[in-house]
């Protein structure tokens, strides 16, 4: 029987207008690519006020460093091992079993208008694209857009065209370079009108931008504008589209009840040189280095979460549904999911510390170690990853040479990029984090 506090808080939280959710996914977008995280020389007033109005996390991270078991981690709250979402998916993959529910079923389930209007990435079949998968609305590519006949290294690989797809329908049958330097504006003007629209209702809004992943255009508006080549063009859009979607929010007059949340996929994509970001981390994307999962993060939600601040607590995609789902009093879905609520930990609650134990990162199908849920220690367990030799240009990416790495375990609050193995001076906390990984390999990557 329900206590008469417990009665009155579900009471309550019945009765409260359900929040509206916006997440902005960028596509390979560097740590360092936008003020308020790195110092670029071009202007992100866009992003540097979602800042000044909400809270900037400085160790958010993805599961994996790759587009599509990121993206699926995002939407599911599962770790790449349990829906066996590895790596990026192409054309005609299936993705992310049906089984798995995303967050847009699960808000649609509470009463929600849910929307994507961007690069999904998680299934190319009838039943695992947006319309399938809990999304009322949406348009953009199936996959990544350099996954077409003009591929600068493997053409023969995607020889069907590149579509642009809107509600289930092909819009445009094979994209082209025409087309790509719309792809921002498209996505923009698709999720603003979705937030006029639905005003009166909750809604998902959910704009996992193509760019800046290569090959990277930006509008004839936004040429030359940041006078430092294509690829600051292409942040200085982005900014602008992040602050058409909270100029929508603010003229629709629900900016106040939003959570909005900007992040990135992973880290960037640094063999592309001048076509691609920059973090201060070791390696970058595709790799279990922090420049590859730690992705710099801003949420805003007025009232709730204190304006102008900084964490430096530890956070994970995963954690994203089990919390957004508390917020919207939506039920979790019937299947196993990874994540936690870590609303306290957002709201900096006094006393609030991390439910996990520990996070998993991975690459690939490779499991690679694991991070103490405080964010303080990071383990690697002995694994093969790419390290850059030769970086591209202009759209040419660079080489790489597979090296290794032992067991080291490093201090990621004094040693943040990852130089100096402590693996001898501290074992105790190797054990401890040995022994999480040995859990986590058990239950995601033993044979059934």
């Amino acid at each position: 029987m329900l206590s008469r506090r417990t009665f009155l808080q579900a009471t309550l939280a019945s009765t409260l207008p359900k929040p509206n959710v916006v997440i902005i996914f960028l596509d390979d977008s560097g740590y360092s690519d936008f003020h308020p995280f790195g110092n670029p020389p071009y202007p992100t007033p866009h992003v540097e006020r979602l800042a000044k109005q909400g809270c900037a996390f400085r160790n958010f991270y993805v599961p994996q460093a790759i587009c599509s078991a990121s993206r699926s981690a995002l939407l599911t709250g599962c770790y790449p091992g349990r829906t066996r979402m590895f790596g990026a998916h192409g054309p005609g993959a299936r993705g992310v079993d049906p089984k798995f529910a995303t967050l847009g079923e699960v808000l649609k389930t509470a009463g929600y208008r849910t929307g994507v209007f961007g690069k999904w990435h998680i299934g190319d079949q009838p039943e695992t694209r947006p319309p399938a998968r809990g999304f009322d609305e949406s348009c953009g590519l199936m996959y990544s857009n350099d996954m077409w006949e003009f591929h600068p290294e493997r053409p023969q690989d995607f020889p069907q065209p590149l579509q642009f797809w809107e509600n289930g329908q092909v819009k445009i049958d094979r994209v082209t370079s025409e087309h790509q330097p719309n792809l921002t504006r498209w996505y923009t003007e698709h999720a603003t009108s979705f937030i006029q629209r639905h005003r009166a209702s909750p809604f998902f809004l959910y704009v996992p931008h193509s760019m800046p992943h290569v090959p990277i255009f930006r509008s004839p508006e936004f040429a030359g504008k940041s006078k430092h080549g294509v690829y600051g063009d292409v942040i200085m859009e982005l900014d602008w589209s992040i602050g058409q979607i909270l100029g929508a929010l603010d003229q629709a007059g629900v900016a106040d009840n939003t959570l909005v949340i900007l992040t990135s996929d992973n880290g960037p994509w640094t063999s592309y040189g001048n076509h691609a970001g920059s973090t201060p981390y070791r390696e970058s994307k595709g790799t279990g280095f922090d420049g590859g999962t730690r992705s710099a993060c801003l949420m805003r939600y007025p009232g709730k979460i204190k304006a102008g601040s900084v964490s430096t607590k530890a956070l994970c995609t995963i954690d994203l549904l089990p919390t957004i789902a508390n917020l919207a009093n939506a039920k979790l879905p019937a299947n196993p999911i990874d994540g936690l609520n870590v609303w306290p930990l957002i709201t900096a609650q006094r006393g609030a510390t991390n439910p996990h134990p520990y996070y998993a990162f991975s690459t690939g199908n490779v499991f690679e170690g694991v991070i103490s849920g405080d964010g303080r220690w990071k383990l690697h367990l002995p694994h093969d990853y790419r390290q850059l030799t030769k970086i591209g240009n202009d759209g040419a990416p660079g080489t790489y040479r597979r090296t290794e790495i032992g067991l080291s375990l490093y201090h990621l609050e004094r040693d943040p990029y990852e130089t100096t193995n402590l693996i001898d001076k501290n074992p105790q906390m190797a054990k401890q984090l040995q022994a999480y990984a040995e859990e986590h390999r058990r239950q995601f990557y033993s044979a059934p």
